[in-house]
């Protein structure tokens, strides 16, 4: 057999430019990816262990083994009671809450090409709004006390159709008379929501106002394992997207040439984001700035790309609602802040940093 010349065998063995430049982003993502992972790790058993009744982090430990058979042992009844009735049916909530608003907003933000872009542009959030209020106004109880997240579920994606339907035009849909469209739905579910309220007695305004600050302090087994098919099927089908959602940031007609079907993206996505954000706002109200944070930090810190940014916007989603929720029970002990609230509160002062940031980037609005 014949050997290669020196400078050929050269050229075989030596790394690819491409794979040269991509080998610190691959370490850096990967060293995020455990970072967020173990920091939420601490988070669940942290969330677990504190609040009015404490429960050290060893017996935590302890407990989750004993019920996984590894081991460990039982609490006292109190302590089994507070723990796997109240507190792991929080955290597990929390999980899916977060991580599906995290997954959201970044499926969001590539589908419109816009950091500042969040589930509730397109009226997803409202719209589960006005059929949560609806049902505590109008006293309905059709399906008990899965009355109220029901309605929301179903007008959350009914409203997601609507404005796909109104903003599509020739076979195909404009990303800005998308957004225009959601904006006015937006508005007329505030007007609902209003001529609600105006009807509504003492007690459901106050059961309304609960609801629309968001909160995870009526969480249940059940409310998990309802939530937990949407959630899950949501973020199984997101990550096969993220070649395509790469693609699309270099604009439409390039991803056209390059093979994407832009129109079926588009509608897939919206759908995924419609399931995740309705089902979340189902179960626990109205939270913001999470689909829009979580994305946009990461995208700073490890790059616009989709393979990273849709598991990791789920694992930051999932970090930032834990901590938030282990923050509104304990920082105002014996009560306990609305978990939209202290979202909204952190979430804000970002959002106006983000909008000052991207004006000086692009030298102005004008």
């Amino acid at each position: 057999m014949t050997a290669l010349p020196r400078e050929d065998t050269a050229a075989t063995t030596a790394p690819r430019p491409d794979a040269t430049r991509d080998r610190p982003r691959r370490s850096r993502t990967a060293l995020l990816t455990a970072a967020l992972a173990l920091a939420l790790l601490a988070g669940c058993l942290l969330s677990a262990g504190l609040g009015a009744y404490r429960i050290p982090l060893g017996d935590v430990l302890g407990s989750l083994l004993h019920h996984l058979g590894l081991g460990g042992a039982a609490l006292d009844r109190v302590g089994e009671s507070v723990l796997w009735n109240v507190r792991l049916p929080r955290v597990a909530l929390a999980l899916l809450v977060g991580s599906s608003l995290g997954c959201a907003g970044a499926l969001m933000q590539g589908v419109f090409g816009n950091p500042l872009a969040e589930p509730g542009v397109i009226g997803i959030s409202s719209g589960a709004a006005v059929g949560a209020v609806g049902a505590i106004a109008l006293g309905l109880g059709f399906l008990g006390t899965w009355t109220v997240p029901a309605c929301a579920f179903a007008t959350g994606l009914l409203t997601v159709l609507i404005v796909y339907a109104l903003s599509r035009s020739g076979g195909r849909t404009e990303v800005v008379t998308l957004i225009l469209t959601g904006i006015a739905v937006n508005a007329f579910a505030g007007a609902l929501i209003g001529l609600f309220l105006f009807f509504a007695d003492n007690a459901q305004l106050s059961q309304i106002t609960f609801w629309q600050l968001g909160s995870l302090s009526q969480a249940v087994w059940p409310k998990v394992l309802a939530v937990l098919p949407c959630a899950v099927a949501g973020l199984a089908v997101a990550p096969f997207h993220a070649r395509k959602l790469d693609l699309l940031a270099l604009g439409e007609r390039p991803a056209r040439h390059l093979g994407v079907d832009v129109e079926r993206l588009r509608v897939v996505l919206i759908l995924v984001v419609a399931l995740l954000t309705a089902a979340a706002v189902a179960v626990a109200g109205v939270i913001t700035f999470v689909g829009l944070l979580v994305p946009h930090l990461l995208r700073m810190a490890a790059g616009p790309g989709h393979r990273f940014l849709i598991p990791g916007s789920a694992l930051g989603g999932a970090l930032v609602l834990v901590v938030a929720d282990l923050a509104a029970r304990t920082a105002a002990q014996p009560a306990e802040l609305p978990l939209g609230v202290l979202t909204a509160l952190f979430g804000s002062p970002f959002f106006f940093w983000l909008l000052r940031r991207t004006r000086r980037k692009q030298g102005g609005w004008a």
